[in-house]
């Protein structure tokens, strides 16, 4: 009878693998998930550093577009032209008599004004009749 009593209480290998399975994939399970919220959390910290970058390069970009614009400013500014023309150029203003004002126009007399400029002179041009 002992032999039997030995049979039925030893430890196969098999029996061990089984009761360990549920605690080798708990564990797999629990290191996937850490592995995955460590990732994720590189991923988050990366693209903050990206973020930042991008957003001082563009301060940059809008300080360096400000001074451009302040430099086309001053570089159209009439005093600065009026001197170029009469110190580089050798220009000088016009004698009074020699400046015409015109009045200005209205944008629907310049159009008339350019339809009537592109009919040829001197042509007549027939027009159809409607259609009775």
């Amino acid at each position: 009878m002992s032999s039997r009593v030995s049979s039925r209480n030893a430890v196969t290998v098999g029996r061990v693998l089984l009761h360990l399975l549920p605690a080798v994939l708990l564990f797999a399970l629990f290191a996937a998930v850490g592995i995955l919220h460590v990732t994720s959390r590189v991923l988050v910290v990366d693209m903050g550093y990206r973020l930042s970058k991008a957003e001082s390069e563009g301060r940059t970009l809008t300080r360096e577009n400000d001074r451009l614009k302040l430099e086309l400013a001053t570089l159209r500014a009439p005093a600065r032209l009026e001197r170029l023309a009469r110190e580089q150029l050798g220009m000088k203003m016009p004698a009074g008599s020699a400046v015409v004002a015109l009045q200005p126009e209205l944008p629907s007399a310049r159009r008339a004004a350019r339809a009537e400029a592109r009919k040829p002179t001197g042509l007549r041009v027939a027009e159809r009749e409607s259609a009775r």
